[in-house]
This record gives structure tokens, sequence and C-alpha cells, in this order.
């Protein structure tokens, strides 16, 4: 079963292999997506992470874990909440 894990708090000089190597030392990593700004395309700080096995474990050690000297906030995400347009 895929787990789909929020990451938030990254420095904004993480890149896609460093998140990948912190998450691969508790299993499978399918993808990693570090999420950018649409106008400016620069880093928004947080991202998502696609694990087979040991999400669970990854969410347990890596949630408060410091990156860069940032706090992260690791948790199992939820579905994007619709939101209606003008």
């Amino acid at each position: 079963m895929v787990t789909n894990i929020y990451v938030g708090n990254l420095p904004f000089s993480a890149s896609e292999d460093q998140v990948r190597q912190m998450f691969e030392a508790y299993g499978q990593v399918n993808s990693v997506k570090l999420i950018n700004d649409r106008e400016t395309g620069r880093p928004r700080g947080f991202g998502f992470v696609e694990m087979d096995g040991g999400a669970a474990e990854a969410i347990q050690a890596l949630n408060g874990a410091d990156c860069g000297g940032r706090t992260m906030k690791v948790n199992e995400a939820r579905p994007r909440e619709r939101r209606e347009r003008w």
C-alpha cells in the first residue's frame, strides 16, 4: 500500500535528492515532489513523499527532526480541500 506523506517546513535550499535520502532510511521511496510557487518558480518549503513500506516509521522518526536548521513537520497527507473560485 502506497502512503502519501506531507513534509513541511523544509529549508528552501532542500533538494528532492536530499529528502529522498532522509526517507530511504525507513523504506522504499516511490517519489518525491517539492512544491514551487507558480508565479516565481521558487521553492515553497514543503513537498510530498510516496512510500510503499516504512511510512509510519519515517513519520514518527522525522516529524520534529532538524533539516538545515528548520524543524520539519511530517505527517500523512490529507486530501486537498476544494476551494471555490470566484
